[in-house]
């Protein structure tokens, strides 16, 4: 759940807030995004690659904590293959077309944290 809560946070207010920011003061925000933003990305990714190694270290395999895992792997691989290098491109230049891909990806992100939130909580009350 702090996974997703993360998520939604970034979809929701994060990304808006940083769309709104101008030519003239978007390195600027764009910057101190990225030294705030990195500060609680790394610790909730950790937090959820040790508990999803636990899932499968531990098992016995389950078709929905397996889908729990894969949403979370959907959510992980895309932040370090497509945002976090996006990122990069945006720290030097701002294009409408890396902002798009930015989107893209952050919505990709969202459909994992949601698919491993719905799993996990669907097999804890199940």
């Amino acid at each position: 759940m702090l996974h997703l809560g993360f998520q939604v946070t970034v979809t929701g207010v994060v990304y808006p807030a940083l769309s709104e920011v101008g030519d003239d003061d978007w390195a600027r925000a764009h910057d101190a995004h990225s030294r705030r933003i990195t500060r609680l990305v790394a610790p909730v990714y950790l937090l959820l690659a040790g508990a999803c190694l636990w899932v499968l270290v531990a098992g016995p395999y389950d078709a929905l904590l397996l889908a729990a895992v894969s949403g979370a792997a959907l959510s992980g691989v895309t932040t370090m293959a497509v945002a976090a290098p996006t990122h990069g491109r945006l720290g030097r230049q701002r294009t409408s077309s890396a902002v798009r891909r930015l989107l893209v990806a952050d919505a990709v992100r969202l459909l994992g944290a949601l698919v491993c939130a719905g799993c996990s909580l669907l097999w804890f009350v199940g």
